[in-house]
């Protein structure tokens, strides 16, 4: 009698749906969640009949006792009904006075939007440059990189849960003035600053700012980004970024409403706005087994990355590690990620790295027309640069970045 044989995805997904039967995969989700809503965590916004005006300003007088000081916002218009409606991100959060956007960090202010974390970074670090990660820029450099609590999705995988999906005053705080985050930069012998950690959308407003302190600094600058930006914004902030890092989460809009409450088009969207720019492009995507690891998929993916954006940028497949909610999950195989290397570069795809799997081969860069190792890394180090003038030292093959 013939046996019933699994596939190690068969086995994940039939393991996940037994798992789901007697309430265990249930803990991965939020316990208010209606039918039909996605499964990522976020505090939920009163409903209109239980909204409580008082209430909801005496909250914010106490957010301001706690240091944070409402500072006006861009990107608003008024909805018919008179509500502020946040044109910032494609969310498009229309919100009664007190009230705070999905990102939890803008809020209406009866007659004007405000942002409640401006030069109130919750994380503040010095990195390697390759930490980003951004191969492209400046190898071997650090980069002052900074965030804000809070994010405008909710990404069941994300690795800084506990400052993106938190409420500003759940978080300790600095008091980090665009100003002084220049010359912070500067005093590190810093490179670069990079906007990083959570979604740095949020913090639109103290970005810019920063942004264009630094370009006067000559100090370069990043945006580690879910690309979930609505177009207006974004074309006011390429002029003074050098790199673009967007986080491709996956090729479906099932993904990503699953995933990570959104929707994939806005992100498409930005890729493309971003490719008539001059910034530096880099896209990651962070394989997830069973979820966004299909390679025919994943072949669209890269299709269309080739047709719509170029290909010589930097694209960066990522290992997942059990993390947040989604910790039923094995890590990604080695295998699947060479797979998908294989299907970028068949694709046309000129720099492919692996991510998260230090002393692979596939961490360095290698020169797309002669095939030698142009840089050597090994995780977040750099052991070795073939790079002259922006050129391959060995054919003179123009190699795309800043390198100097």
């Amino acid at each position: 009698m013939a046996q019933n044989r699994f596939s190690r995805r068969e086995f994940i997904e039939k393991s996940c749906a037994i798992l789901g039967t007697v309430g265990i995969a249930g803990t991965l989700f939020e316990r208010n969640m209606k039918p039909g809503q996605s499964g990522f965590l976020k505090k939920s916004e009163p409903k209109e009949e239980n909204f409580d005006f008082e209430k909801a300003r005496k909250k914010f007088k106490e957010i301001e006792k706690a240091g944070f000081t409402a500072h006006d916002a861009m990107y608003w218009e008024k909805a018919p009904d008179g509500r502020i409606k946040c044109t910032l991100c494609p969310t498009y959060c229309i919100l009664r006075p007190y009230e705070r956007g999905r990102c939890h960090v803008r809020l209406s202010l009866e007659n004007r939007l405000a942002t409640l974390v401006y030069g109130r970074p919750c994380s503040v670090a010095i990195d390697p440059i390759e930490k980003k990660p951004v191969f492209n820029l400046l190898p071997g450099s650090t980069a002052f990189s900074l965030a804000t609590a809070g994010c405008l999705l909710g990404c069941r995988y994300c690795q800084n849960w506990q400052i993106s999906q938190a409420l500003p005053e759940e978080t300790d705080s600095y008091d980090l003035p665009p100003e002084i985050a220049v010359k912070s930069a500067l005093s590190e012998g810093c490179k670069s600053i990079a906007y990083t950690y959570t979604e740095p959308t949020i913090f639109y407003e103290y970005m810019l700012d920063i942004c264009k302190l630094a370009k006067k600094s000559n100090l370069r600058n990043v945006m580690v980004s879910c690309g979930y930006i609505n177009s207006e914004p974004l074309k006011e902030l390429l002029p003074y970024l050098d790199v673009l890092k967007v986080d491709l989460k996956g090729f479906t809009e099932k993904f990503y409403r699953v995933v990570c409450g959104g929707r994939l088009e806005p992100v498409l969207n930005t890729l493309k706005t971003a490719a008539q720019s001059n910034v530096l492009i880099d896209i990651v995507t962070l394989i997830v087994p069973t979820y966004n690891d299909d390679l025919e998929t994943l072949k669209k993916m890269f299709e269309w990355i080739v047709k719509n954006v170029g290909t010589k940028i930097c694209i960066f497949l990522t290992r997942f590690h059990p993390t947040f909610q989604l910790q039923n999950l094995p890590p990604t195989s080695l295998t699947t990620l060479e797979a998908a290397r294989d299907s970028a570069l068949k694709a046309g795809l000129k720099f492919v790295y692996l991510g998260n799997v230090p002393g692979n081969p596939a961490e360095n860069t290698f020169c797309p027309k002669c095939g030698k190792k142009i840089i050597g890394r090994l995780g977040c180090q750099v052991l070795s640069i073939a790079i002259e003038k922006g050129k391959c030292k060995f054919c003179g093959e123009p190699i795309p970045g800043i390198w100097e």
